[in-house]
């Protein structure tokens, strides 16, 4: 139930109903033991209401998705509500195009927010009510001091800030001014509202903080009705008491800000009062989490846009082609933590390839190819070989390969002069193809300008060929190959961590310079592989398909660069396992 009436000093609950029995319930993390704590005491008898709040300026990424779990966990454990609310109280940034992305991406993650859908912005009029009435109490006040003055009057952290000149202006000239600053009457920055609380508090955010400022600019969706707007830490305890949030929960950089969040609530009389609680940030390593470096990577050009698969965006990992219950599983598994976490990112791709690797075809793709001429199998002829599509699924059924007088295998796959524990193909040596036949090489082609080999003549045994049940000679190695008449020729995209560093320090908001931060990028973040050939089993695979690359890893079909002509291959993640190693 909203409650967006100021002549009552008490919140309504957005349910009467008591939350469910939780005498005996063992709390999984220190969050749910804080809610399941005010539930017993008494202190929350309403319906347990959680919420998430984007400013619609961004797209969202793994720590975002890393708080909706909390919120949506919790109010869906309690039997309880979740709202989404965008903190849309900038104009400068904000575009419906953001606001349409987010509730795209938690609807895909799983995280439906149903009717539960609000914007900031639609309490404007309840909000400056709000300030009005601390206005009238003597606890805020006009200040005509410009932001670096402000800042300069702040003090350190070690020095006391000092009052503004304009603190004591009278109820009845701050009154008056503050109605005309929302009148339009000043130009933009030339004032704001301000409370009244501490200049030598040992807490910076409660020295006398901004609550509103003026911003002559079209807001997407107020259009020009305002030109004034409040400040986050001011908008956001009033905005969870209109919902009728319970449980404010957020990462632990507000925590700082929570006395500031208490006092608005005190000062106005709002009881029961929603309560703020800080859980640990998510970072991951080697990747960005920090929503200002997402934009500096965006609009400098160095990825391709937000959903580029190198980015931890939920877009870019949609796109590169992680699952929505691989990314649910990896933030159960990290579970909920106090203080920032860094988390390394090979537990992700473990769970995405525990997830991948019985449930997509496996299949065969040639990414650096190299001609191979089997010159004793006739021209002209080919054949058929059935091969199951996935050994730990059977349920996916069979594909056909076609073999044929000239494949394509990796061109690592041969070595002219092997080096010790080389088992794949090499002078007068044999392997098996994959599904097929025996093949010995006999004679390594060679560029006359380069001496680069650049085919191979061999020989299969026909007598070799797979399922016939073959006992004789033993050959140590297996490669993966393609027919070359009827391969699909494809594009495959290989992808790394975004950072050279094994660490998460652009999950912050530091201030790393220019020259730093690019020198943080790794250039093998992206390699291209313009030449690839892949079985005629993935001619038309889908955008957003999934497959196992034979000895390479999990590939899915690029949503935005593929077609039917050209298939472009985004790498998931390698078949290697480094999360395995570790716990090991």
């Amino acid at each position: 139930m909203m409650n967006d009436g100021l002549n009552q000093e008490t919140r309504m609950a957005p349910d009467a109903a008591a939350a469910p029995h939780v005498t005996e319930r063992v709390p999984r993390h220190f969050i749910e033991a804080m809610i399941l704590e005010d539930i017993r005491q008494g202190e929350d008898s309403a319906k347990v209401c959680t919420r998430f709040p984007p400013e619609p300026n961004g797209y969202l990424h793994i720590g975002s998705a890393y708080a909706i779990h909390i919120n949506y966990s919790m109010a869906r454990d309690f039997d309880g509500e979740f709202h989404l609310r965008f903190d849309d109280t900038n104009p400068l940034k904000e575009d419906i195009e953001y606001v349409d992305a987010i509730v795209e991406d938690m609807k895909w993650l799983g995280f439906d927010p149903g009717g539960h859908i609000y914007y900031g912005s639609d309490y404007s009029d309840t909000i400056y009510a709000y300030a009005v009435r601390l206005i009238e109490s003597g606890d805020a006040y006009v200040c005509d001091l410009n932001a670096d003055e402000i800042r300069e009057y702040r003090g350190t952290l070690t020095e006391p800030g000092r009052e503004s000149p304009y603190r004591g202006r009278s109820i009845e000239e701050n009154l008056d001014l503050f109605r005309r600053m929302k009148a339009g009457e000043f130009p933009t920055g030339s004032r704001v509202l301000r409370a009244k609380i501490d200049m030598a508090s040992p807490n910076m955010n409660m020295r006398d903080p901004v609550l509103y400022r003026i911003v002559h600019a079209r807001h997407y969706r107020t259009q020009d009705r305002w030109c004034l707007y409040p400040m986050y830490d001011f908008a956001h305890p009033l905005q969870d008491a209109i919902e009728g949030i319970t449980h404010s929960l957020c990462s632990i950089e507000f925590k700082d800000h929570r006395p500031l969040y208490e006092w608005f609530l005190e000062k106005l009389a709002i009881r029961p009062a929603p309560k703020q609680r800080e859980f640990g940030r998510l970072n991951l390593k080697g990747a960005v989490t920090s929503k200002r470096y997402l934009r500096e990577l965006v609009g400098r050009g160095y990825v391709d846009g937000w959903d580029d698969p190198r980015l931890v965006t939920i877009r870019g990992m949609r796109r590169r082609g992680f699952t929505p219950g691989s990314i649910h599983r990896f933030l159960e598994e990290i579970g909920v933590a106090k203080a920032a976490a860094t988390v390394d990112v090979s537990l992700l791709e473990h769970i995405v390839r525990d997830e991948l690797q019985s449930a997509v075809p496996c299949v065969m793709a040639v990414l650096r190819p190299l001609k191979v001429v089997i010159t004793n199998y006739p021209e002209g002829w080919s054949e058929s070989l059935p091969l199951p599509c996935n050994p730990n699924h059977p349920g996916l059924g069979e594909r056909m390969l076609i073999f044929s007088r000239v494949v394509y295998i990796e061109r690592d796959d041969f070595m002219e002069q092997p080096a010790a524990g080389f088992h794949k193909l090499s002078p007068g040596k044999e392997v098996r193809l994959k599904g097929a036949y025996f093949l010995r090489c006999e004679e390594a082609v060679k560029d006359p300008q380069t001496g680069e080999v650049v085919e191979l003549r061999c020989t299969y045994d026909p007598l070799t060929k797979s399922g016939t049940g073959f006992t004789g000679r033993k050959v140590k190695g297996t490669i993966h190959w393609v027919s070359a008449e009827h391969a699909v020729r494809a594009e495959v995209r290989l992808y790394d961590k975004l950072l050279l560093e094994d660490d998460a320090a652009a999950g912050e908001d530091d201030e790393d310079g220019e020259t730093a931060w690019l020198n943080r990028l790794n250039p093998d973040s992206l390699i291209e592989l313009s030449d690839c050939m892949v079985e005629p089993y993935l001619s038309g695979a889908e955008p957003g398909s999934r497959y196992q690359f034979m000895r390479h890893g999990y590939f899915s079909v690029d949503t935005k660069l593929s077609s039917a002509e050209r298939p472009v291959f985004n790498r998931i993640v390698p078949l290697k396992d480094p999360w395995k190693g570790k716990q090991g």
